[in-house]
């Protein structure tokens, strides 16, 4: 079971640097976790992701597993730590954003979803119940109830039905949970997912609704899916002032560094997004004073390194012009050298975000911090 020590408060803002306990290790909260949908980040070894990027937790997707290779083959290999061989903590989500991105091929009826599959069209049903079964095999330390996500923009009478559909699979994931256990020998949790999509009301009703199934961990779900993101932190930030205060809550598929330094003042500590890894590939560089567009003719003439020497997550053995040069080669290579620039970003900036609310000063520099990472270079 998880096990959340708050460690200490930012004295401008709500932000809070804790310590998540797992029988797969501790991690350090605020935390970003890479997002290894189909049990590995895109073009990087574990080994990389250990230690190079210093990730302490990696996500996975129960959908994309469950489809290929199988819960049953993950849980014969004992787990998805042995099967892909991240001895770390793990976090894997239910699956309901993934069936929900599917749209006509998939239809939600308060038992469940049935879906066609988006890789050979067959047709699979999943239940709060089965989402429950399949991550418990698959050996996540953190597992995620089944939710229904709401698009945006969403009628609000729409939105309340999905919501109460949600807290109704909900409860019947809890129920599941407390009969079964994990088959390799070690403990889950199981975080309930708040929804109610832009509106308070329904946010608020969610988040007490959630909170009383006294979890060891809250997600925030449904945001950053095209609202404004002043919409985003206002939810965020009702949100987290209903949950338990002594428990970790995690903003799910949020975002971009801006997104998640605000939302860490608002008491988020858990964060996971696809943007490092997927902007990544396609040339966009986070670094501490902006971000690049690799491809760009200005840097083919550039050698100096891809961020100031000495910061934990460079890599100074490449230059700019190198980089640029892979990526309009089209080599893999590229590929992996921005994939783990960006991953090692995130990860470095978490770390000095917790370094700066351990003094107390999280919230002036957020301000500064935030104007220069977003600056286009």
């Amino acid at each position: 079971m998880v096990k959340f020590d708050i460690a200490g408060y930012d004295k401008g803002s709500r932000a809070r640097a804790g310590m998540l306990g797992t029988d797969h290790g501790s991690v350090e909260t605020p935390f970003f976790m890479p997002v290894g949908t189909a049990g590995a980040v895109k073009a990087l070894h574990v080994e990389e992701l250990r230690r190079d990027v210093k990730a302490q937790i990696m996500l996975s997707n129960t959908y994309h597993l469950y489809l290929r290779p199988g819960a049953d083959i993950i849980a014969k290999a004992g787990g998805l730590h042995r099967f892909n061989g991240w001895d770390k903590p793990i976090l894997t989500d239910s699956g309901g954003y993934q069936i929900y991105s599917l749209g006509a091929i998939r239809k939600f009826t308060d038992d469940g979803v049935v879906f066609h599959s988006h890789i050979d069209g067959s047709k699979h049903v999943f239940t709060p119940e089965k989402a429950v079964d399949v991550q418990r095999a698959l050996g996540a330390d953190i597992i995620m109830a089944f939710d229904e996500c709401t698009p945006y923009p969403c009628d609000p009478v729409y939105a309340k039905k999905s919501m109460k559909r949600t807290h109704h699979w909900l409860a019947r994931c809890h129920s599941r949970f407390n009969v079964t256990s994990c088959e390799h020998g070690y403990t889950q949790s199981l975080f309930p997912i708040v929804q109610g999509s832009v509106y308070p009301a329904l946010r608020e009703e969610s988040a007490r609704f959630a909170a009383g199934f006294d979890a060891s961990g809250y997600a925030i779900g449904g945001l950053s899916v095209g609202e404004p993101a002043a919409v985003m932190y206002e939810m965020t930030d009702l949100v987290c002032r209903l949950l338990p205060e002594n428990k970790p809550r995690y903003l799910m598929g949020v975002g971009t560094p801006a997104n998640i330094l605000e939302s860490i003042a608002l008491g988020v500590d858990m964060f996971d997004c696809v943007i490092p890894t997927r902007n990544g590939r396609n040339g966009m560089l986070f670094t501490r004073n902006g971000i690049i567009n690799i491809k760009n003719e200005k840097w083919k003439d550039d050698f100096s390194p891809l961020e100031e020497a000495g910061e934990v997550f460079c890599d100074t053995l490449y230059n700019k012009a190198f980089l640029r040069h892979l990526f309009i080669a089209k080599e893999i290579l590229a590929s992996m050298i921005a994939t783990m620039h960006n991953l090692g970003f995130y990860i470095w900036l978490m770390k000095e975000a917790r370094r700066q609310i351990l003094l107390g000063n999280y919230h002036d520099w957020k301000s500064e911090m935030t104007v220069r990472i977003m600056t286009r270079l």
